[in-house]
């Protein structure tokens, strides 16, 4: 067993620093270690005390009759690294330190941590600064939540890692009031050693759960994230993670749309999706989800089917679900035949209606039981939703077996809304794994939830490419920016780089027609912004136009540019935005999006880390809502999504190919031509650093 299962499923544990007054924080891990079944040996550790809850006290490790599984340290911050390296030198397997006044205190915190590291040798550590585990599947609690002062903790489907030891403890208590059961509970608080990815991936292997539930702040290592989440999609255990720091604007940059589009959480929503994970926007959602998920139901589809028997209720869900955007299709002839016989005669034209009301035939099981049958078997829906009301208070029991017989035997999601406030009906659904609600909205985000599918898209395994030689250092100019894009295969409309107003008029004259002026500078980023862009102008207009651009940079007070950039007039069906971003938690990642002037102000934009493969860029293009410009839009041409896809591809290469030097890079306007016109960049930046030494 490894040594995070040892701490998981200990059979002795030590517990430092443990007091004899229950009523103390240091008092409660031993009480609750015996009050939730714990039958391995517990070892209390006490100079000052000869006996606690009736177990022989231990002055110190060394007196310890054996090297303990586990222990849990309930000492204060100053104290902890002697018994952690007591234990270490004991041959512990790993130590839950529940003390804060380490790294997240700053300063002398962070040394206290890093020597508390150095101290526990290979014995692995979880904390400092948590609440600890727990193990409810094998009844081990090494932990001091208050939670655990509930006496019937259910055991389930689900296992929880957490960030945050109160989110823990908060977690526990609500699950225990909704019936709702845990496998394990995991807070990893400063991860000193021991990190959110190193217990995801034990909990993989633990038949015990099927539903992995998380709370971050954030990554340490996020491409070990990614292997267990693979590995998790591949196993089919969903995991639901509930990410805090939304409001964070992330790291802008100072020189592209890219960075403003592509702020930190936008990344991480970009991981998730690549790697099938389901993101909670709300902390409800997380327990709600995962609940649902552990059911081991699941929607094929969005049709869904409502059994109320009372009007208003049904209306709630029928208005939460369409929003959503799922479908409630009348019955089907042989579905809409069964619930009628179900009903008075004053009532079966109900039957052919989506909700299906069955108030006026009073509460009885046997129509419940009926009616939820009836729409289960029906070919018409992928899954169910029933709603109980104020009526089935006097009968709890009696409808909440009326739906848990019917979701036995379906494999269709069967979820159950429960109007009135009714906690013993929640508590008595949920405990035989039916997913019961108190508020429709978590209905329409559970049925997302159910329906998904993880989709893993494999990168490309091209031939690795090679980055041109002799590329310089910091910005590059728009010239230089689409020279190095057209290198890996995203061409540019045809242009000419001049140095002063009299090349630029020789361009124009030789490009013929109406053209478009910019500056050429590697230290204004955008142009349009200073009066550096001026579109359809012919030769002639050229030498003033210059004049009145180096006049406006001026007064802007921006540098001299280096010259000039004459280039076609381009047209375009629709303007894209490609772009580079490089997070520094989560590294590089390609966006791509609706572009133009506009680009942060209509934020039609979508992400993907890298490296990525055909089947996510084609999939990127789908998630705009710029997709159905693209496809050609009341009766406009359709555009050459196939160059689009080309383009996002070659992008990506090139962010491959030139690693950690490529800083930022973006296309923006990408004109996109209609099919087979392909794709032209019509302006660029990008921003190099030296290579990183080996």
């Amino acid at each position: 067993m490894t040594a995070i299962g040892k701490l998981l499923r200990p059979r002795s544990v030590a517990v430092i620093g443990a007091s004899a007054d229950s009523s103390r924080m240091t008092g409660r891990p031993v009480g609750y270690l015996q009050k939730h079944g714990f039958t391995g040996a517990i070892y209390p550790v006490n100079p000052r005390a000869k006996e606690i809850a009736g177990l022989p006290c231990y002055p110190d490790v060394a007196s310890l009759p054996e090297a303990p599984d586990a222990a849990i340290i309930l000492l204060g911050a100053d104290k902890v690294e002697p018994a952690v390296r007591a234990l270490a030198e004991r041959g512990t397997a790993a130590a839950v330190v529940l003390a804060g006044g380490f790294a997240e205190s700053g300063g002398e915190g962070g040394s206290r941590q890093q020597a508390l590291k150095q101290a526990a040798g290979s014995m692995r550590l979880l904390g400092p600064n948590t609440i600890g585990l727990v193990n409810l599947t094998d009844r081990i609690t090494l932990s001091a939540t208050g939670a655990l002062e509930v006496g019937d903790l259910p055991a389930g489907r689900i296992s929880v890692v957490s960030q945050s030891g109160g989110i823990l403890g908060s977690l526990l208590s609500r699950a225990a009031d909704r019936g709702i059961g845990f496998a394990k509970l995991v807070a990893t608080g400063n991860e000193a050693d021991l990190d959110s990815t190193d217990v995801l991936e034990e909990l993989l292997d633990d038949p015990a759960a099927d539903v992995i539930a998380m709370y971050l702040e954030g990554l340490r290592r996020p491409d070990r994230f990614r292997t267990a989440a693979q590995r998790a999609a591949e196993l089919g255990k969903p995991i639901v993670v509930f990410k805090v720091g939304r409001s964070e604007a992330g790291e802008r940059s100072a020189s592209s749309h890219t960075g403003a589009l592509a702020g930190a959480d936008r990344m991480f929503d970009a991981l998730f999706r690549q790697l099938g994970v389901i993101r909670a926007q709300t902390f409800s959602d997380l327990l709600d989800i995962s609940a649902a998920l552990a059911s081991g139901k699941r929607a094929a589809g969005k049709r869904i089917a409502v059994l109320t028997s009372t009007g208003g209720a049904g209306t709630l869900l029928a208005d939460a679900c369409g929003i959503t955007g799922f479908a409630l299709p009348e019955p089907d002839a042989a579905t809409a035949g069964r619930i009628a016989a179900l009903l008075g005669e004053d009532e079966k034209a109900g039957a052919a209606r989506n909700p299906v009301d069955v108030t006026l035939a009073g509460v009885k099981p046997e129509v419940f039981r009926s009616a939820i049958a009836a729409l289960l078997d029906s070919p018409s829906y992928d899954a169910v939703v029933t709603v109980v009301g104020s009526s089935a208070l006097a009968q709890p029991d009696l409808v909440a077996g009326a739906v848990t017989e019917c979701a036995a035997r379906t494999d269709k999601s069967l979820l159950v809304y429960v109007s009135p406030h009714a906690p013993r009906i929640v508590e008595l659904l949920n405990r035989q794994r039916v997913p019961a609600f108190t508020a429709p909205e978590s209905i329409a985000t559970v049925l997302e939830a159910l329906q998904r599918r993880p989709v893993l898209f494999a990168p490309e395994s091209a031939a690795a490419l090679s980055a041109p030689a002799n590329l310089p250092v910091g910005p590059l100019n728009e010239a230089e920016s689409k020279a190095l894009f057209a290198d890996f295969g995203v061409p540019a409309t045809r242009e000419f780089a001049v140095v002063d107003a009299a090349g630029a008029a020789a361009a124009a004259a030789q490009l013929g027609g109406k053209v478009v002026l910019k500056i050429l500078s590697r230290h204004v980023a955008h142009k349009s912004d200073v009066g550096g862009v001026r579109v359809g102008l012919t030769a002639e207009e050229i030498p003033a136009a210059c004049a009145e651009m180096l006049e406006r940079l001026r007064q802007a007070g921006a540098p001299t540019p280096e010259g000039f950039l004459v280039g076609e007039l381009a047209r375009a069906e629709v303007e894209m935005i490609l772009g580079f971003h490089r997070d520094p938690q989560l590294g590089p990642a390609v966006l791509l999006g609706l572009g133009g002037v506009t680009a942060e102000l209509f934020e039609d934009s979508t992400l993907r880390l890298l490296p990525i493969g055909r089947t996510d860029a084609e999939a990127m293009v789908g998630e705009l809502r710029a997709a159905k410009l693209l496809a050609g839009y009341r009766g406009a041409p359709p555009c050459d999504v196939p160059a689009l896809v080309d383009a996002v591809l070659a992008f990506a290469r090139m962010a491959g190919a030139l690693g950690e030097r490529l800083v930022e890079a973006e296309i923006n306007p990408l004109f996109v031509g209609q099919v087979g016109q392909g794709v032209r960049a019509v302006d660029g930046l990008a921003v190099l650093q030296s290579a990183t030494p080996a």
